[in-house]
């Protein structure tokens, strides 16, 4: 971009808000900023140019969204204020009536975002690039070369979801359906093994919804592509994935890969019938249950974390009860647990019988004391075992100078020097708990770097 008031680079700050799919965004815009000769600076210092990209997946998000952006105005009234992101796309006008903000582009046409504020350097004038995300069919690329955080590579392979559940904003900041075209997909994952990377995290909006809008082509067929043809790749992760998408074709290639990491993110969001049902969710329970013991026969050993959102509307003792017994007898690896939030313009948020917040707080305890009790219970199989990591930083703790993840989702600190952090290395775990297991280092797995 050519500069206009002075030759030396313009300098641009990044605040993140919500999902990974945000923060793999965050990167594709200022690989195009840094492309156009841009320095990145923190956010909390003076910068020419502020991108907020913000998040709209409950009400709480929005009102964070709108700190940030006040905070720059502060930080530097001079600066030009860009908001993108979710919030960005489903309430423009809000974010316009804010002082101080200049251009609002939403989840899409980000590639006009350097255009769109060389426009208001010259006007002065407010710009809402937003426009009707319904009416997006396609993909839009955004070239991710490498990440700020240099140990582990996301990839987005999907956008956009059909699902429309009950609770959920998110079709309507995000769109439908969108798969990237797998050649694009293919190629960014060459560049991310070739930067360097040696496990990549496959992620979208509904991520394993890949190829549903393909005529012939699937998310079985893209595993297998990345597998067979990115030369180096050492770990794929799927990011999520929901027990619809866990079709035959999926396991047998979960199966038959070296890849593929032994962990699946299987969202369950309660274990209730009826309440599945009012957040119109496409699965029973006993649908569900009969997806993860077909998977775990499959393939032992897998670890599977989940989503639990309890205090859903209506939601009894009793209904609650059923979620917290199903989650026991499927033995989960991990859960994250959310309390219900309600979300304007959603139809749960419409409904009667919101539940109390101090119920949902009493809920969201039992059923976090459950998921440490089930995350430690699987640990446990593991101790004195030796699993591969990948060291990603080094650890606060004396106990161990390095921290990482195996490849079934067990985080481990352990002593070693941080020349290894990037590194596919074998650890043996000496004491396994929850959040946290210790371990020793036993080598560099030398076969599995790449050269």
């Amino acid at each position: 971009m050519t500069n206009i008031d002075t030759n030396r680079p313009k300098t641009i700050a990044f605040h993140t808000l919500g999902c990974k799919v945000n923060h793999y965004e965050t990167e594709g815009i200022w690989n195009m900023f840094k492309t156009a000769g841009y320095e990145r600076v923190d956010f909390e210092r003076m910068a020419d140019i502020y991108i907020i990209n913000t998040c709209t997946v409950t009400n709480t998000g929005d009102k964070k969204s709108r700190q940030i952006i006040r905070r720059a105005v502060r930080k530097n009234p001079e600066a030009i204020i860009c908001v993108t992101g979710c919030y960005a796309q489903t309430s423009p006008g809000e974010v316009m009536e804010i002082p101080g903000v200049d251009v609002v582009v939403g989840t899409q046409n980000r590639k006009n975002m350097i255009t769109l504020i060389k426009e208001h350097q010259k006007t002065r004038l407010p710009i809402n690039g937003v426009s009707n995300i319904m009416q997006n069919k396609t993909f839009e690329e955004m070239d991710v070369p490498e990440f700020s955080d240099r140990t582990r590579a996301s990839l987005k392979i999907q956008e956009g979801c059909n699902n429309f559940c009950t609770f959920c904003i998110i079709p309507w900041s995000r769109g439908l359906l969108r798969s990237r075209d797998p050649e694009n997909v293919i190629e960014q994952a060459q560049k991310l093994v070739d930067a360097g990377y040696k496990e990549i995290v496959l992620t979208g909006i509904h991520t394993a919804g890949y190829g549903e809008d393909m005529p012939d082509y699937n998310f079985a067929q893209l595993l297998r592509d990345l597998e067979a043809k990115v030369n180096g790749l050492k770990r794929i992760r799927i990011s999520s994935i929901e027990a619809s998408q866990i079709t035959d074709e999926v396991i047998e290639v979960l199966d038959k890969s070296t890849k593929i990491v032994k962990h699946l993110h299987i969202p369950l969001q309660s274990g209730s019938n009826t309440v599945l049902a009012r957040m119109r969710r496409k699965y029973s329970a006993v649908f569900y249950e009969e997806k993860i013991n077909k998977i775990k026969k499959a393939l032992p050993g897998l670890a599977i974390t989940s989503d639990i959102i309890v205090g859903f509307p209506g939601e009894t003792e009793e209904e609650f009860m059923e979620t917290y017994h199903f989650v026991r007898k499927i033995g989960y690896a991990e859960l994250h647990v959310f309390p219900y939030s309600r979300r304007t313009g959603t139809p749960a948020a419409r409904m009667d019988d919101q539940v109390p917040n101090e119920v949902k707080e009493a809920r969201v305890q039992k059923m976090i004391d459950l998921s440490n009790e089930l995350a430690k219970n699987y640990a446990t199989k593991y101790e004195n075992t030796v699993l591969e990591v990948i060291p990603e930083e080094k650890s606060s703790s004396k106990l161990g100078n390095l921290v990482g993840y195996t490849d079934n989702y067990l985080k481990v600190q352990f002593e070693g020097p941080v020349e290894l952090i990037g590194s596919i290395v074998r650890v043996k775990i000496t004491k396994a708990d929850y959040p946290m297991n210790e371990g020793i280092f036993v080598k560099v797995c030398d076969q599995l770097v790449s050269s």
